[in-house]
């Protein structure tokens, strides 16, 4: 049966100097809780995800691409930091692991925000929450057994507990349209499109 709709998301891709900062800070969190606790991400699956589309019929790729170029065309390059370190939906439940984002001049809100725009009469509703920029690093393993609860609060003590400053930066040029698909071993990333972004 023919495939009639691509998993797609809109993201930042990150360099390679940021995603290896990344791994050696899941590598230390990972000495430090129970093994299992956590399901890491690959750190060259780490993105910083702008729109999640989800189940993109065919026939509107074509038309995304255009809308994210128009998007990329009216915000100009900007740099981010990535520092601290935090679970959703908080240390003392957690189900995410996540690092924080810093980007003073309000260029990643306003690239959110033009995103948004552009895919909305699409048919991709924008979102009602305010947005968090933030990198998943792990998700949090719950099975509902006393084992498994009692090593999801650990994880959450070892994050609040863990101060690591400022881990990396990078300049953002471009951004992406990204197609997701999922295998036994994990997501595989298809980049569909890269928009550059030329915005004063």
């Amino acid at each position: 049966m023919p495939m009639t709709t691509l998993r797609t998301f809109i993201a930042i891709e990150l360099d390679d100097k940021l995603r290896n900062s990344l791994g050696r800070l899941q590598d230390q969190l990972r000495e430090q809780v129970v093994p299992g606790s956590v399901r890491w991400v690959r750190p060259e699956g780490i993105h910083l995800t702008l729109k999640f589309l989800g189940d993109t019929p065919l026939e509107k790729v074509e038309n995304v691409k255009a809308a994210l170029a128009q998007a990329a065309a009216e915000v100009g390059p900007f740099a981010f930091s990535l520092a601290g370190l935090g679970c959703f939906p908080s240390t003392r439940q957690p189900n995410v692991v996540w690092v924080g984002l810093q980007e003073p001049t309000g260029a990643l809100t306003r690239l959110r925000d033009a995103v948004e725009a552009v895919v909305a009469p699409l048919g991709f509703p924008t979102e009602n929450r305010p947005f968090k920029p933030h990198l998943t690093l792990g998700r949090v393993q719950r099975y509902g057994s006393r084992q498994q609860a009692s090593a999801a609060r650990g994880v959450g003590e070892v994050v609040a507990v863990t101060t690591i400053g400022t881990i990396g930066e990078m300049t953002v040029h471009t951004v992406s349209y990204i197609q997701s698909d999922l295998k036994p071993s994990g997501a595989v990333y298809t980049t569909l499109l890269e928009a550059r972004l030329e915005g004063a």
